[in-house]
């Protein structure tokens, strides 16, 4: 999954992010801190207890004026990508899709992967800290912070040993685990293909509410947004197991395609309308052409 021309993709995408990004998604934040600090910013005045090494000392030469300097100390980010690994994941375009692709396409959690294998170059090539939490109905697996260009090979032996597993995906139950033990804020993209059965909007309000930065990737196949399906079918819950006959009518299928729509459209509703940044891949599309689009879509925004 993860070849030399992978590798040669990611460099590409690396530096094309220093020029896209403009510091809206994988950026380095920067605070206000006293002394000590990277770039000079501005004076405030001296306070009983102040440390006196910071004084500015040519200030009160001239003025008389004693005046501490204050420094812009640039803060690495925190990136965690909250990656779902449930059954559905696993789920490659059916055969009886219309795309002529089809059985080329891999499965969701293959671009997923590789989605989240990009995003954390990028943010490790910027000296960001990044964590990976692969999830179902719960945490499946966790790879701690790290940082550092060279430890992209811990993240590609971590994303290659994860399976898709859990009777079901529960974000919410799965982003309250993740809450508790993340040491502190930062940015939380959730990839996933959103199918949760209590839906997937108190997840991300819980990030939100704990003051996490979310930006959502959703991935689908065709298929499953336009299904080329008629006549008696057995369909089978990948993740519960649970089957069920139906007969396809041309009216079923019409019902379908427009409750899928009507899916996708109120997830970019919520997004939008709580400011979240919300990037839509199929699994045909290679996964730079995703990451393209949501650098794209940061440098606008």
């Amino acid at each position: 999954m993860f070849d030399s021309d992978f590798l040669k993709q990611l460099e590409y995408l690396s530096l094309l992010s220093k020029r896209m990004f403009q510091g809206q998604l994988l950026a380095q934040r920067r605070t206000m801190q006293t002394g000590g600090g990277i770039e000079f910013s501005d004076h405030r005045e001296y306070m009983h207890g102040d440390d006196l090494r910071y004084l500015d000392w040519n200030v009160y030469a001239r003025h008389g004026d004693l005046l501490l300097k204050r420094f812009q100390e640039e803060e690495d980010l925190h990136v965690y990508l909250l990656l779902d690994a449930s059954q559905s994941m696993d789920v490659q375009a059916a055969a009886g899709t219309s795309s002529a692709n089809a059985s080329q396409d891999p499965p969701k959690f293959t671009l997923a992967r590789q989605i989240a294998a990009a995003l954390a170059y990028i943010a490790l090539a910027d000296l960001d800290r990044v964590s990976i939490c692969a999830y179902a109905d719960g945490i499946q697996s966790t790879m701690p912070l790290i940082r550092g260009k060279d430890q992209i090979l811990s993240v590609l032996r971590f994303l290659e040993g994860l399976q898709c597993s859990g009777q079901r995906t529960d974000l919410k139950r799965s982003v309250g685990e993740f809450v508790a033990r993340a040491p502190r804020t930062g940015l939380a993209i959730v990839i996933s293909d959103l199918f949760d059965q209590d839906g997937f909007r108190e997840g991300v309000d819980r990030l939100r509410y704990a003051q996490f930065e979310p930006h959502v990737i959703q991935i689908h196949t065709r298929s499953e947004a336009n299904p080329d399906l008629l006549g008696d079918v057995q369909l089978v819950d990948c993740e519960s197991g649970t089957e069920k006959k139906v007969t396809v009518t041309e009216r079923k299928l019409r019902q379908y395609k427009q409750l899928f729509a009507t899916f996708i459209a109120d997830i970019e509703t919520y997004c939008r309308n709580h400011g979240l940044a919300h990037t839509r891949a199929t699994t045909d599309i290679p996964f730079d052409a995703v990451l393209l689009k949501m650098m794209r879509a940061a440098a606008v925004g």
